[in-house]
């Protein structure tokens, strides 16, 4: 309270002044004052420090804008601070001060939008077994998810055999015009949604009311959650295709859901109030598969979600992350923190397919959800998009199927062929060019995406690649009445190989320090059945049916509340344990080989490199009992703040403690937290070994012996000091080094492994080592 008023004093009749002069031309927007961590003491201390706020803006918005004097969040539990509307000049003098952390503009997230757990349990080759089940089963794990809010009627949140609501749990139901505290259950154990959300305006962001209820919208939030921690549901389908049991990973997991999202995207302060309420309620693991675009991404004390997902580990919260959805491309990770689970999407051993029959008798299938009613036995004009062109329209564009490049006169009744030369023009905006003008179906030729089917709802649609196109192609010009059907999705069963790096999941490295291994790990995200808000739009819902209870999305969004859901179960085992052992026993016991025993590949074919997958597939069975693990402490993170350049007085105001950095704080240092992976972002031919220390704590048997086995690429010389780690009783922890020497290793990233083996369990350690000349 002394510093608030401090910063007040700081902010004196000069300094009004000068505000009121140098702002009146400048438009306020919503910013987010970071203060670090909190020392809250009760509703009395956040009612003072939330005077001191209102009373801090009254200091510096001139009279005449004294409605901008109000607190749009105001963050007291983890962590201290507010979101209000400021200048730019305003938002400058504040951050002068050194009860501030960091000042920065309010952003706009991105969403990163049944079988899947049954294929990790396949994968995995073990089951549960009496040993475990009593206590999975009797699951009080808490899940927050971070989303567009919750459908509470869906199957999934039943509550049927949960027991009691755990007394630690302090969380609300929040009411609104469509939702009651009754929607709420033992399964669905809270609810909250945010009186404002902050909307992008051209250069302008403006605070606007969001829907009063936590009700979900969007469809998102509702299929995350499901997906994380949602009950059984057998016969689930989506219109007949992947039709089983729809589970998530523990049939009695919590949820609590925190409405923070809408279509257009989220707020980040909204974002950083939900974690703070989070962790406030009483949740043990929170779910966020929003993220950054990688083009926009600030560093970690800029970032609202690396800053609460900062505190929710201070205080014991795993938060697990989304990776984002910019793949295959190099360099676009969000969610890269060291604290956060970064998570990347694999398919699994299921594909949904369409077929296109030509005229001539020939068939080729493609990727598709495609819910159309035609058949065989009829077939329609066939025609490519350049030869439908509008008037005055570029070939090449009416190639692309681009809005506004086709003649609805031309195209009407016929199915359209459409190449992929322009990525910007989605899959989605061609499906809605082409039946806009009246078009009756639409071959898509296209080689980046098949790996990852389309919904076009009830739309004709299917996707072929180049080597398919091409025939196609030659048959519309080998006739004058060339013609063609689609017909309707089937699904292709004990796909192979599976799992696969989805092509959209987001690569490493991280663009703010290639001394951490990212994304961390990968988890189904491709064609996941989950449960989804009644569609009644146009084209959605077939002829004659209900809307489906359930959908198939793909995304990073999907794959992020799989590992939620795995750290759950992982948890309601060990309850002792601390967010970073749950990390590293799901990172060194991941699988690295597909459902034919061969190494794990990308969309390409080619053997997939940590940058794509991280440390391989999840296999939440094997991770119950890893053997050893890394625990990456908040000491561990305080010296990787020290050692990216940030200043020893804001890491003590972000952890509340009196912290020294090392006298050498450097970045190449970073590679030195005890991280359950490795990765050198720079190590140079010409100089010596580079030395990278670890300690691994036991949780497995207490007399063991585990020996070293080094996988490392050809020139890449490595050594691991001791090669035998003997843990006798009473020694739970032990450390080693691994030494890397580049002087013969190819030059760029080099990819390898270290596998320590007990007998019984394999605690495998990959390692990404950048030789520079």
């Amino acid at each position: 309270m002394a510093s608030i008023l401090h910063l007040l004093h700081f902010l004196s009749i000069p300094c009004l002044l000068f505000c009121g002069f140098a702002t009146s031309n400048q438009i306020p927007k919503p910013y987010v004052v970071y203060m670090g961590s909190s020392s809250s003491n009760g509703d009395e201390h956040v009612q003072a420090e939330e005077s001191a706020h209102l009373q801090l803006l009254s200091s510096i918005i001139p009279s005449e804008e004294s409605g901008r004097i109000s607190l749009i969040h105001h963050y007291n539990h983890a962590f201290k601070g507010f979101c209000a509307m400021l200048t730019e000049n305003e938002a400058s003098i504040l951050s002068g001060h050194s009860d501030i952390v960091s000042i920065f503009p309010d952003s706009v997230l991105e969403l990163h939008t049944t079988r899947s757990w049954d294929f990790l349990t396949a994968e995995s080759g073990m089951r549960a077994g009496p040993r475990y089940n009593k206590r999975i089963s009797g699951s009080d794990v808490i899940i927050g998810m971070i989303d567009t809010g919750i459908w509470p009627e869906s199957p999934s949140f039943n509550d049927k055999g949960i027991g009691k609501i755990p007394s630690r749990w302090k969380g609300v139901c929040m009411e609104g015009p469509d939702f009651k505290k009754s929607n709420c259950n033992r399964k669905l154990i809270g609810a909250r949604y945010y009186n404002i959300q902050l909307t992008s305006n051209s250069n302008k962001t403006s605070p606007a009311k969001a829907i009063g209820s936590p009700r979900d919208f969007v469809g998102h939030g509702t299929h995350t959650a499901s997906t994380a921690a949602g009950a059984p549901v057998v016969n689930a389908s989506y219109y007949g295709l992947a039709q089983g049991t729809a589970r998530g990973g523990s049939p009695s997991l919590r949820i609590a859901g925190y409405k923070a999202c809408s279509e257009e995207g989220c707020s980040g302060s909204t974002i950083l109030k939900s974690i703070d309420d989070a962790i406030k309620d009483g949740v043990d693991i929170i779910s966020i598969s929003i993220g950054m675009n990688p083009l926009f991404q600030p560093d970690y004390l800029n970032d609202p979600t690396a800053i609460g997902a900062f505190h929710a580990e201070q205080m014991g919260v795993l938060v697990v992350c989304s990776g984002g959805n910019e793949g295959p491309d190099p360099y676009t990770i969000v969610n890269s923190a060291p604290w956060v689970f970064t998570v990347a999407a694999s398919n699994i051993d299921r594909d949904f397919q369409s077929t296109v029959l030509l005229g001539n008798g020939k068939t080729y299938r493609g990727p598709a959800i495609s819910l159309s009613n035609l058949t065989s036995a009829k077939t329609y004009p066939l025609v490519f998009g350049k030869d439908v062109a509008a008037n005055y329209t570029p070939l090449y564009e009416a190639r692309n199927c681009r809005p506004g490049s086709l003649d609805p006169k031309k195209v009407a009744g016929k199915i359209v062929v459409c190449v992929d030369n322009d990525p910007t023009i989605s899959r989605r905006i061609k499906t809605l060019v082409v039946e806009d003008a009246k078009a009756t179906g639409l071959i898509f030729i296209s080689e980046i995406q098949r790996s990852v089917s389309f919904d076009s709802g009830t739309f004709p649609f299917t996707e072929v690649g180049s080597v398919e196109g091409l025939q196609i192609l030659k048959y519309i010009n080998s006739t004058k009445n060339p013609r063609a059907t689609i017909l309707p999705t089937i699904e292709v069963p004990r796909y192979k190989p599976a799992p696969v790096v989805a092509v959209f999941s987001s690569r490493g490295p991280s663009q703010l320090t290639e001394n951490i291994l990212k994304p961390d790990i990968m988890a189904p995200g491709v064609s996941i059945l989950a449960a989804m808000i009644p569609r009644t739009e146009p084209g959605s819902v077939p002829i004659g049916k209900k809307p489906s209870q359930f959908a198939i999305k793909s995304g990073t969004s999907m794959a992020c509340p799989h590992v939620t859901g795995a750290a759950s179960l992982i948890m309601s085992v060990h309850r002792g344990w601390t967010p970073s052992m749950i990390k590293s026993a799901l990172m060194t016991t991941a699988m690295v080989y597909n459902n034919i025993r061969k190494p794990l590949t990308n969309s390409t074919n080619y053997i997939a490199n940590p940058h794509e997958m991280g440390v391989g597939e999840i296999s939440p069975l094997r991770a119950l009992n890893p053997g050893l693990v890394f625990e990456t402490t908040t000491q561990d993170y305080l010296q990787f703040l020290c050692y990216f350049g940030y200043s020893e007085k804001n890491i003590r105001s972000l952890s509340n403690t009196i912290f020294n950095c090392p006298k050498n704080s450097i970045e190449e240092l970073i590679s030195n937290i005890n991280y359950p992976s490795i990765s050198i972002g720079s190590l140079n031919r010409h100089q010596s070994a580079k030395t990278i220390k670890r300690i691994v704590t036991n949780v497995g048997l207490p007399n063991s012996t585990y020996i070293a086995k080094l996988h490392a690429p050809v020139g890449l010389m490595v050594k691991v000091f001791p090669s035998k780690l003997v843990f006798s009783q009473g020694v739970t922890r032990l450390s080693y080094t691994v030494s890397f020497f580049g002087k013969k290793a190819p030059s760029g990233y080099n990819f390898g492994s270290l596998t320590w083996r007990d007998g019984r369990h394999s605690v495998h350690t990959v390692f990404t080592v950048n030789v520079v000349n």
